[in-house]
C-alpha cells in the first residue's frame, strides 16, 4: 500500500506529468513521483498539507492512523516509515510514501538519522467530523499485534 507506484493510471498516454523527453516543455516540467492506487476518499472529505520537522532520532509521531488517505514526499534526511503489515523501511529525500486511511495503523514516522534533521510534506484528507490524526492506545496495538509485520532484529 505504501510503496511507489509506476503504474501510470490516469494519464491516458498523453505523457501529462510523466517526466517523458518528448513534447512540450509542459509535458517535461513535471515527474511523475507516486502513483497510488486503489484509493478511497471519505464522502466530503477536506484535505490538509503539513510540513514536518524531525530533530536528529526523534521517532515522530506515536501510533496512529487517518481517517483518509496521506501522501507523503520526503523533503530533507530519511523517514523511518511503517505502516500496518509492511516490513519497515527507510524513505530517503526525494522519495515518497502513502497510506491508505481508515483502520491501518501507522506505527512510525520517524527521523532514521540521529545526526541530521529530516523533513517531509504530507497531504492528508479526512472524514468530515474525524480528527485529521487519531494516536491508537496501548490496547489495541495489543489487539492488533499479529497484523504487524516482522520486526528485524539488527
Amino acid at each position: 500500500m505504501s510503496e511507489n507506484s509506476q503504474h501510470g493510471h490516469g494519464h491516458g498516454g498523453h505523457g501529462h506529468g510523466t517526466g517523458g523527453e518528448d513534447g512540450p516543455s509542459w509535458t517535461r516540467a513535471a515527474k511523475l513521483l507516486q502513483d497510488a492506487a486503489p484509493i478511497t476518499i471519505p464522502e466530503g472529505a477536506s484535505a490538509m498539507t503539513i510540513h514536518v520537522r524531525w530533530e536528529p532520532g526523534d521517532p515522530g509521531t506515536p501510533p496512529h492512523r487517518h481517517s483518509g488517505p496521506a501522501f507523503g514526499y520526503v523533503t530533507k534526511g530519511a523517514v523511518r516509515f511503517e505502516l500496518e503489515g509492511e516490513p519497515e523501511r527507510i524513505v530517503e529525500a526525494g522519495g515518497t510514501f502513502w497510506e491508505p486511511g481508515g483502520d491501518a495503523i501507522h506505527y512510525q514516522d520517524g527521523n532514521a538519522l540521529t545526526d541530521d534533521t529530516t523533513e517531509f510534506v504530507v497531504t492528508m484528507m479526512c472524514a468530515p467530523g474525524k480528527p485529521m490524526l487519531e494516536l491508537v492506545d496501548e490496547e489495541e496495538l495489543k489487539q492488533r499485534a499479529h497484523l504487524r509485520a516482522p520486526r528485524s532484529t539488527t
